[in-house]
């Protein structure tokens, strides 16, 4: 499972890092942004799809290879 963050749809509201920082970095100004190339380790795709479930921008996906 792989994730994508649209850094054009990011508002930095960081929720996804305050629940996945493992999956995501945030920038300067908040803005997230992927960790690992998206790759999600395993055990992790739970929280993988709460980051995107409570993103209020839609700014995270699952991208297939």
């Amino acid at each position: 499972m792989r994730i994508k963050v649209d850094r054009d749809k990011c508002e930095g509201h960081s929720r996804c890092y305050s629940l996945a920082p493992d999956l995501v970095d945030v920038d300067d100004l908040g803005n997230a942004f992927e960790l690992n190339g998206g790759e999600v380790p395993a055990g992790l795709n739970d929280r993988a799809q709460l980051i995107i479930d409570n993103c209020p921008e839609f700014a995270i996906e699952i991208v297939e290879d």
